[in-house]
């Protein structure tokens, strides 16, 4: 099982930067898709979520209207939209497929820095 997460970086306020999860080893399209963040000091937070069919999202209420995440169960690849980001945004971002406690899998996560 494999969860390689691309497109993290250094951008000022109020830019954009698009995070890519590539997953394999496991029967993606069955499993829910979740991104979490932690920044230094601070616990993992759940960021946002979607279904295993993409028909249904969640997200945290400090991201709401500014990212988006979205899936593609051809490629097993989920995708985080990020937009007006701000500094409190800077964390390291984890990609997570889990179906429950026995199937649950982590990437490595990638860094996401606001700064100007």
């Amino acid at each position: 099982v494999q969860l390689v997460e691309s497109g993290g970086g250094l951008v000022q306020p109020g830019g954009s930067l698009r995070l890519s999860c590539a997953a394999s080893g496991f029967a993606f399209s069955s499993y829910a898709m979740r991104w979490y963040r932690q920044a230094p000091g601070k616990e993992r937070e759940l960021v946002a979520t979607i279904t295993s069919a993409g028909d249904s999202t969640y997200y945290t209420d400090s991201v709401k209207g500014r990212f988006t995440i979205s899936r593609d169960n051809g490629k097993n690849t989920v995708d985080l939209q990020m937009n007006s980001l701000k500094p409190e945004d800077t964390a390291v971002y984890y990609c997570n497929a889990r179906r429950n406690s026995k199937y649950d899998y982590w990437g490595q996560g990638t860094q996401v820095t606001v700064s100007s």
